[in-house]
């Protein structure tokens, strides 16, 4: 009996779309069935951002808290694998993702069933994949594999391309100066690799060892210095988001989180790394090795 893969992922600018694409190109196979499914909120979240709206769904999507999603079809009540395509938001995973993943019809589904992760962002993941992770074992699924794609270029970079192409919707280079936004045509063509590698283990039957493939292969990559922001970041995060949710008007509130957020990028950011590279880094390198499997391996 051929094998059943459910690639289903959410998207706002197409670029998951064009991921899920690439990925499955290699998996699909004559004894490989791959459905791909879209889902969709109710109350659409429209791309190209405004500033205001962007910022306006921070609280939500930090606490998890779930937004209606629009129905959604699957042809089968199991697979063999399933591929869950995301992107975080605000260092939590988007919210059409994490509704998802607390929708009791989809916890059905992946309930004892491998899982494969794949995500694209500007470059912070790791909170978001911490999350991820937490809400797949609620449901009781095998996370065998993760894929993490980023903007690989610098932190203050990407912020400002990043931007332009949320409020913008044009994946171009702004000013014809700064490079591109988001994933790089060239990342994106080369989940193909990844898609192959997972294929293989599909067909055996055996995720075992299909992490450590997936990392020589270049599928996920951690850097010190932006960890190090994220383990700060994360608590401040939220420590905002319970504040705002609380606020009967949240505006005031969520404006004043954006001018947080550009001085703590622009100015606190390199303040942290500069302590941690003397005060910390040099004391704690083992501590500091087994964070990084843990994103690796999926420890």
């Amino acid at each position: 009996m051929g094998k059943k893969v459910l690639a289903i992922y959410y998207t706002q600018s197409g670029q998951m779309q064009e991921i899920i694409d690439a990925f499955t190109s290699t998996i699909a196979a004559p004894d490989v069935t791959v459905e791909k499914v879209q889902v969709h909120p109710v109350t659409n979240f429209d791309f190209p951002w405004t500033g205001k709206r962007f910022f306006s769904v921070m609280p939500d999507c930090v606490m998890g808290n779930p937004r209606p999603l629009q129905p959604y079809t699957l042809n089968e009540n199991k697979y063999d694998l399933i591929i869950l395509g995301y992107q975080p938001w605000f260092l939590s995973p988007s919210i059409p993702s994490s509704t998802l993943l607390q929708d009791e019809k989809f916890k059905a589904v992946i309930k004892d069933t491998p899982v494969v992760t794949i995500s694209a962002g500007r470059n912070m993941w790791l909170n978001a994949f911490d999350k991820i992770k937490l809400l797949l074992a609620d449901a009781g699924a095998k996370h065998v594999g993760n894929v993490a794609l980023v903007d690989r270029h610098s932190n203050p970079v990407s912020f400002v391309t990043i931007f332009y192409w949320m409020l913008k919707g044009k994946k171009e280079r702004y000013l014809n100066i700064f490079p591109k936004p988001g994933v790089s045509d060239e990342d994106i063509k080369k989940t193909a690799v990844y898609g192959e590698i997972v294929n293989k283990h599909l067909l055996s039957g055996n995720w075992e060892g299909l992490q450590q493939q997936l990392v020589d292969k270049g599928a996920v990559m951690i850097k010190y210095p932006l960890m190090v922001i994220e383990g700060k970041a994360k608590h401040i995060f939220k420590a905002w988001a319970k504040i705002i949710v609380k606020r009967k008007n949240q505006l005031p509130w969520t404006e004043a989180f954006k001018y947080y957020l550009f001085i703590a990028l622009f100015l606190g950011a390199p303040i942290l790394l500069t302590l941690d590279a003397f005060l910390i880094r040099p004391f704690t390198g083992k501590q500091i090795r087994n964070k990084k499997k843990h994103y690796l391996l999926l420890n």
